[in-house]
């Protein structure tokens, strides 16, 4: 019964901590799909860049290939 409530106590502080940790990580700053979200737009844009940036960072490629 000791043991269960030690282990008990040992995975929740590990849980606490864990949750500190994702906490003080800085996250990067992401911004929205689109040319208007860009800091410098290209001056073309079609389909495919609008599908691929919708995307990215997705390992798939964008469904209109």
């Amino acid at each position: 019964m000791i043991g269960r409530l030690i282990m008990v106590a040992a995975a929740f502080g590990a849980l606490l901590l864990g949750r500190q940790a994702l906490q003080r990580r800085k996250m990067p700053r992401i911004r929205d799909a689109g040319p208007s979200q860009m800091r410098d737009p290209p001056r073309t844009w079609d389909q495919v860049d609008e599908a691929s940036d919708e995307s990215f960072p997705a390992s798939d490629p964008p469904a209109t290939y």
